[in-house]
């Protein structure tokens, strides 16, 4: 099962490496939402954008506990992690989810310090979620992005 799980991830990732970060036209009008297929330190991470007229005009990039509590609310979480590693997930989620607004991919989105364990993950669902959007699949599709 988790070489199956390896080998779509692979696919979804060099999909993503083809179609380069310029042209997303291929996008289609919806919602699509791209989940972690596991918690990782108590948070499981999740992409969930808007397509309209081919572009993406929303992102959420997040995190929640088991009970459904979102990492960027959690004020104990932040401070501790601003002070260990310089960033907090309110932070680092608001500037991967406004880059890949922007740049209407993921390929070019550098990681802040402090979160790169995040933006791994994030590369790894953005890259699923684009192509959920390029076949208009809406059911959420849930990745391996332990790495």
């Amino acid at each position: 099962m988790k070489r199956i799980k390896i080998c779509i991830l692979s696919f979804l990732l060099m999909a993503a490496f083809l179609t380069g970060c310029g042209d997303q036209t291929g996008l289609q009008d919806g919602y699509y939402t791209a989940q972690a297929a596991d918690f990782s330190h108590g948070w499981k991470e999740y992409i969930t954008i808007m397509v309209k007229g081919g572009s993406i005009v929303s992102v959420e990039y997040n995190a929640e506990n088991p009970s459904g509590f979102i990492k960027s609310w959690d004020n104990a979480y932040m401070q501790t992690m601003l002070h260990s590693n310089g960033t907090y997930p309110n932070e680092y989620t608001r500037y991967y989810a406004s880059q890949l607004l922007e740049d209407q991919g993921a390929d070019s989105i550098d990681a802040i310090n402090g979160a790169s364990s995040s933006h791994a993950s994030f590369q790894i669902l953005a890259a699923a979620v684009l192509e959920q959007a390029r076949q208009g699949d809406s059911s959420i599709i849930v990745v391996d992005t332990s790495h």
